[in-house]
């Protein structure tokens, strides 16, 4: 039997990318996760300038998923789960606006369920506060250096931000998502 894969592209930010990664690769249907910035307005930026917060650029992943295993209102609703769409420019102790939960949409299908899922998560009142969430058409994403590429899996037992930080982030989305994990 042949395995026909229907690959998609989704393209979020939802602050420090060693967190979304990690996340994200957990997840059924996703075939590749990538770190890398997009929204800014340097060429072929480097993390050490985008840590200035002077590029413009949001530390993002790249996903590419099987639209036949997992649909983007799934990526959507894990995106929203696994980090704070409430803060402007900051995710905990990150501050910055490379932190920023914006939501870099591909298609107009993309643009149309972000907003649609903003609505309903602000209609029911689903966080306390309003989402700051930005729905953006995407733009050139620059793929991070290579160090950053499965940060938490390569450095997450000796990395003391990765034990504090990314892992709760992951250990809730296994928790949350048990019937979604890889």
């Amino acid at each position: 039997m042949e395995n026909n894969i229907n690959l998609q592209k989704a393209i979020f930010a939802g602050g420090c990318f060693w967190c979304t990664e990690a996340i994200f690769k957990n997840l059924k249907g996703v075939e590749q996760v990538l770190p890398g910035y997009i929204g800014g307005h340097t060429v072929d930026p480097t993390y050490e300038q985008v840590c200035t917060g002077e590029t413009g650029f949001a530390e993002a992943i790249q996903i590419m998923y099987d639209g036949n295993v997992v649909n983007y209102n799934q990526l959507l609703e894990v995106f929203f789960a696994t980090h704070n769409p409430t803060t402007l420019n900051r995710q905990g102790a990150d501050v910055g606006t490379q932190y920023r939960s914006e939501i870099f949409y591909t298609g107009l299908e993309q643009k149309t369920l972000a907003e649609e899922y903003i609505a309903v998560l602000s209609q029911e009142r689903v966080f306390e506060d309003p989402i700051v969430t930005v729905v953006s058409k995407a733009t050139l994403f620059y793929v991070a250096e290579d160090y950053h590429k499965d940060y938490f899996a390569v450095k997450g037992d000796s990395n003391p931000y990765c034990q504090m930080v990314v892992k709760p982030k992951v250990d809730k989305f296994m928790t949350n998502f048990s019937n979604r994990v890889k």
